[in-house]
Order: structure tokens, then C-alpha cells, then sequence
């Protein structure tokens, strides 16, 4: 019987790319795709071509650092709606293969096939989604869901790669435990203060330490992450967002309290649209502001009823904002309503 596995598709510097197929010209020059396209304003770095990341060029990188670090790179504005219309193309390429595909966002997909040769599968779909699109893709081979995701991980650029339980231990239980998907900077800094280091050192911990350090769920998580367990399901049904935002970078710092105040009423009117044209309503709005130079800070409020009404969403973040301490300049302010579950039915699931 053939196998069930699980496939992550993600596409190779996606958003460059894009760019690339719509200016041929661009083919082998480094990319740089953030803000409005201008790296002398203020900004961050969306996306870095492979090109531009031999410069030491990152996404959330300042525009004005990526200048810096090559000014002869060629800088673009974000396109959304263009990335998104090839998204689209990409995973209606997928959907070709009769599969389920679980949209994992613009540039990935995980599909649940049955297949004896999923490596052969792996590169028709990369075949398929080239000749259709135009874009190349790494094709990631799991019996899980944690285990494809790291297999395309390794797989980078435009390759074939699988990782399976039998194979999980001697490939990932000398690399450090911050490469597992699913743990940051800050936890695995929490591990190292344990002895914790590497995959197999997680693998191998006291569960009970663990849950002691990190709490009854999270801990044994954690160790069952370095053993490379993990769920297998796929859904199919379409993406939902948890929450609509939007932020602005200021090309001069704000310093007066009332012109800050001003400026989230005026994001959080705008975010409440979006939550409106969403048909969707808030549950709870976040305020981020990051302080000159580049310290970003997060507060949030509960709002007393679930509303799309603006001035509900208005009153949220005001309170949102009370609770910062506003005695530095002001680069950047953010509104973000977290939204209540759409009302109705049952996601399809494929529990492989």
C-alpha cells in the first residue's frame, strides 16, 4: 500500500522572484523589496533575493542598513496584491495534483499524499508549479507536519529533501535545539540556561524539568518536538486571519503625546475598516510602538464587547496606548485587532 507522508512546498525567495518575472532585466541582481522602494526613508527589508543576502542582507532589516550594506542593490515596493495573484496561481498548481493542500501562507503549502515515491511526486510538483508559474519551489518530505517543514528547511534552494522518524535522529540530534520549528531565540536561550543545547540534549531531558520550567503543557512539548513528533493533519478549508493590522513608520520621530494619540486613532480607524469589510468582528486590539532607535514594545486591552464599530476599536486602542510610558521618541505605531472566530460549520481536516 502506499505510503502516507506529508509535503511542505515552499517557494524559493518568493517575493523576489515575483519581482524578477516582471522585470527580467532584475535576473541576477540583488533584490531588495521593502517599504515604498526609497532606502533612504525609514523602513524595514520584506524580502532579500539570494543575491542581496550575500551582502548580510535580511528580512526586518532597516532599509537604510540594507543600502548601507549594498548600495547598488536594487530596491522595489511591496506589491501585496501582486504576490498574492501568484500565490494564488501556485496553489491552484498544487490543487492540480488532486491532494489535499493546506494554504500555509503566500509562499507555502503542505499536502497529504499517498505515494511509494514521494521524492518523484515532490519533483513533479516542482515541475508543475515552474511550468505554470514561473517560480521554483523546495519540496520538503515528512511523515509529519514538523518533519516536512525542517525537510524543505534543508532542501533550500530549489531541492528535494525528506527527513522520516527513522532518519530524524541522526540528522537532527547534533544541530541546536533553536533550529527546531517551533522554538525561538528566547526559549532556546531559556534551554542553554538548563544544559540544553542541542535536539538530542531536548530529546533526552527530564520531562518533569521541563514542565517545571516552562509549564505542564509547554514542556513536554518541547522534548516531544526534539523526538520529531508532531501532528499530521492538513486542512483544507480557506485561510482565516486571527487578526488584521496595520502600522506606519514616521520619517521623523514623534515626541508629543497628543500627535501620538492622534496618530493610533487614526491606524485603529483604519484597522476597524478592514475588520468591517472582513465581516468579522474584534475581540481584543494591541498597540505596538518601537522607540528611536529600534526598541519595539506590545500592549493590549480586552474590549468589553466583540464590535467592528470603529469607535469601539478607537476606544481600545487609546487604552491600549495608556499603558506605555511614552518618554521616548516614537518611530513607528501599529494597531492590531484580534479577531473573535467566524461564526458557523467545521474546518475539513485530513488527520494523517
Amino acid at each position: 500500500m502506499p505510503a502516507r507522508v506529508l509535503l511542505h512546498v515552499d517557494l524559493d525567495e518568493f517575493i523576489a522572484a515575483v519581482e524578477r518575472l516582471r522585470r527580467p532585466e532584475l535576473v541576477g541582481r540583488p533584490i531588495v523589496v521593502g517599504g515604498d522602494g526609497d532606502p533612504t526613508k525609514r523602513g524595514v527589508v520584506s524580502t532579500a533575493s539570494y543575491e542581496a543576502r550575500a551582502f548580510g542582507i535580511r528580512s526586518a532589516m532597516p532599509l537604510r542598513t540594507a543600502y548601507k550594506r549594498n548600495p547598488d542593490a536594487v530596491f522595489l515596493p511591496v506589491d501585496a496584491e501582486a504576490y498574492l495573484a501568484k500565490s494564488r496561481e501556485v496553489m491552484d498548481a498544487l490543487r492540480s495534483f488532486g491532494a489535499p493542500v493546506e494554504v500555509a501562507g503566500w509562499d507555502e503549502a503542505f499536502l497529504a499524499v499517498q505515494t511509494d515515491d514521494p521524492e518523484a511526486l515532490a519533483r513533479q510538483i516542482q515541475a508543475r508549479v515552474l511550468e505554470r508559474t514561473g517560480l521554483w519551489c523546495t519540496v520538503g518530505i515528512g511523515d509529519n507536519r514538523l518533519q516536512a517543514k525542517l525537510a524543505s528547511g534543508f532542501g533550500k534552494p530549489r531541492g528535494v529533501f525528506r527527513i522520516g522518524t527513522e532518519t530524524w535522529r541522526e540528522l537532527m540530534s547534533g544541530l541546536p535545539a533553536g533550529e527546531l520549528w517551533g522554538i525561538g531565540k528566547k526559549t532556546a536561550a531559556k534551554l542553554g540556561e538548563l544544559g540544553i543545547r542541542t535536539v538530542g540534549d531536548l530529546a533526552a531531558a527530564d520531562e518533569e524539568a521541563l514542565a517545571r520550567r516552562f509549564g505542564p503543557s509547554t514542556g513536554p512539548w518541547l522534548a516531544s518536538l526534539a523526538r520529531g513528533e508532531g501532528s499530521a493533519e492538513v486542512r483544507t478549508e480557506p485561510w482565516v486571519p486571527k487578526g488584521l493590522s496595520r502600522e506606519h513608520t514616521f520619517q521623523e520621530d514623534l515626541t508629543d503625546g497628543d500627535q501620538i494619540a492622534r496618530e493610533v486613532e487614526r491606524i485603529a480607524r483604519e484597522v476597524a475598516g478592514d475588520v468591517a469589510k472582513e465581516g468579522r468582528l474584534a475581540a481584543r486590539v494591541a498597540v505596538k510602538v518601537r522607540f528611536a532607535p529600534f526598541v519595539t514594545t506590545t500592549r493590549s486591552v480586552t474590549l468589553e464587547a466583540q464590535t467592528a464599530e470603529a469607535d469601539q476599536v478607537v476606544a481600545g486602542a487609546l487604552r491600549a496606548l495608556e499603558r506605555f510610558e511614552l518618554g521616548r521618541p516614537v518611530r513607528l505605531l501599529g494597531v492590531r485587532a484580534e479577531l473573535a472566530p467566524p461564526p458557523g460549520g467545521h474546518p475539513e481536516r485530513h488527520p494523517w
